[in-house]
């Protein structure tokens, strides 16, 4: 600081003020981290304290800006300076304060009663208190109470305001900028507590094999997600999903021509898609939030288990059904978590608290129905089909996570891995209730009970290595005729991270489609339904990828006669 400044401090009382508007011990202990800027503690607009944070002011700062008046922020005038709480009359810019409050009125404080003089500034921020009091000096020169100025406070004054004129003139500048740049937010930003993330899906597809091959043709398909994800205390996100595509899965044929009914071939990308013909609806609506030491998730449209529960298969699971991770949809979680779905509640709860044998694990409980919009006798959240989960997680540092599910649910008829979806995935016979498996493992004829038992481990060596794999086992007691099966499915992956670039995943991927044998009333075949899948992901961009990939399917339908279908993919996701 010049000694024209310290010189003037010792002269008038006003200058001292001027100097203390921001910070009462900002000369004797300078902080050049600080956040709060003078202009805030002065009632005028808030400015960045070093030129190159202020090029980069972020939209947080000037969310900031904008909510300059809102209660907790806002300034009011004083008239006493015995109104701040933490200002003492023992405090050595006492008088100074006292001076500028009862004599000249350019002192503002906040609501609570507090002046947060314990500050630092900087010479813009001592800028932004000079303009004010020479505001207010200019007002009282106006309103005929010029006595109150002396010609020696004036004078001192204008050779401050040249002292500082180019951080005056910056200031002001930089304040219109920024009011300029936060009236186009707020007119443009529909909410200050969502945030909008976005994917969308382009994928190129064709289907090669003697039958399966010549029925059908190469494709270019679409689905695309906005999830407006709100939060109301930084802990909880209130996820609302819009969806739409346009994506079918390819018809699987047998060796007699004829199509045969099942989800072996589909993809991630052809899941979740609605009606189809790029149609908008609301896929997810859930809530998910802390309550004490459990996370508590509210469904009430479009729940999943694998929003919830840990599924154990990193890379290859994305977001359920997302495109980031593999391509099939039987590759990205086991079969066991697409049982049931749609509104419900869920919570996990740790165990332990890092110590002992259960300091590391964790239960999970969750129950989901199908039908629970509709009043009817036979539907509602219980008298309608229902899935209730209950999951043991446990893990090993960051390397090793295992985990044991059960899941209990009702089915008035249809399909066991619907995911509580009326038509789940859309294909060229119309709409599939399933998103894998055959039909002998899907296919309920009536009424009936399900238990599924299932496992799941995730182990990685390494940073850029990972090994996952799952078993499940079902169990269908139906309370008609040729309902009762038995339904088996397992899989197992290694994924590369970083693999010749860093965001790149490398994946593959084998194991058999859920499949069920010796059942009655439903098409035979009695051959485990492999499932081979290989794919890389390359990451363009932070917000791009490009992933090719092949799905080879062995004995579709569980029949070693009909011939094996070959599915090539080379899927683009932007994210945004």
């Amino acid at each position: 600081m010049s000694n024209l400044l310290w010189k003037s401090l010792v002269v008038s009382p006003a200058v001292l003020g001027a100097t203390l508007l921001v910070s009462a011990t900002a000369m004797a202990a300078p902080n050049p981290s600080t956040q709060v800027s003078a202009a805030k503690q002065l009632g005028v607009t808030e400015v960045a304290q070093q030129p190159e944070i202020l090029a980069q002011t972020t939209i947080d700062q000037v969310n900031r800006y904008s909510n300059e008046g809102n209660q907790g922020n806002s300034q009011s005038q004083v008239t006493s300076v015995s109104q701040f709480s933490d200002v003492q009359p023992t405090d050595w810019a006492f008088q100074a304060l006292q001076s500028l409050v009862e004599r000249y009125g350019c002192i503002a404080g906040y609501p609570n009663s507090t002046y947060r003089g314990n500050r630092a500034l900087t010479r813009y921020e001592f800028a932004a208190g000079l303009n004010a009091c020479l505001d207010r000096v200019n007002e009282l020169i106006a309103t005929a109470t010029a006595d109150l100025v002396t010609k020696q406070d004036l004078a001192t004054l204008q050779r401050l305001q040249e002292e500082f004129s180019a951080e005056l003139a910056t200031l002001r500048g930089r304040v219109d900028s920024l009011e300029a740049r936060t009236a186009e937010l707020e007119a443009n930003q529909f909410s200050t507590t969502t945030k909008l993330v976005g994917e969308a899906i382009f994928a190129v597809s064709d289907a090669f094999g003697d039958n399966t091959g010549d029925a059908n043709n190469t494709v270019f398909q679409n689905r695309v997600r906005l999830d407006l994800q709100t939060s109301f205390t930084g802990r909880d996100v209130l996820h609302t999903r819009l969806a739409a595509g346009n994506a079918q899965a390819f018809s699987v044929i047998d060796n007699g021509g004829g199509v045969i009914d099942t989800a072996e071939g589909t993809q991630t990308f052809q899941v979740g898609n609605g009606e189809g013909g790029n149609s908008v609806n609301i896929d997810r609506l859930t809530y998910e939030a802390p309550i004490g030491p459990a996370q508590v998730y509210l469904a009430a449209s479009g729940g999943r288990h694998s929003h919830y529960a840990a599924v154990n298969n990193p890379y290859f699971f994305d977001q359920t059904d997302g495109g980031n991770g593999a391509l099939s949809a039987f590759a990205s979680e086991s079969p066991i978590y697409r049982i049931g779905g749609g509104a419900g509640i869920a919570l996990n709860l740790p165990l332990g608290k890092g110590q002992g044998i259960l300091g590391n694990s964790s239960i999970t409980a969750g129950y989901l129905a199908s039908q629970a919009n509709d009043p009817a006798l036979s539907s509602g959240l219980t008298n309608g089909d229902y899935a209730a989960l209950g999951q043991l997680n446990f893990s090993v540092g960051d390397r090793l996570a295992l985990a044991a599910t059960y899941v209990h649910g009702y089915s008035a008829g249809g399909a066991l891995f619907d995911s509580g979806e009326a038509s789940d995935v859309n294909t060229a016979l119309g709409a599939r209730p399933f998103a894998v498996g055959t039909q002998q493992s899907n296919a309920i004829l009536g009424r009936a009970s399900t238990n599924s038992y299932g496992v799941s481990a995730a182990f990685r060596p390494s940073d850029k290595l990972s090994v996952s794999g799952f078993v499940s086992y079902h169990d269908v007691t139906g309370f008609g005729v040729d309902d009762d099966y038995e339904a088996w499915s397992y899989g197992a992956g290694v994924a590369l991270a970083d693999f010749g670039k860093q965001g790149n995943v490398l994946g593959i991927f084998a194991g058999a489609q859920p499949y069920s044998f010796n059942r009655t009333g439903v098409t035979a075949g009695n051959d485990v339904p492999y499932h081979f899948e290989g794919f890389y992901k390359y990451r363009v961009s932070d917000n791009i990828s490009v992933t090719p990939g092949v799905i080879w399917l062995t004995s579709p339908g569980q029949s070693s006669d009909n011939d094996d279908a070959i599915i090539g993919t080379l899927r683009t996701t932007f994210t945004f």
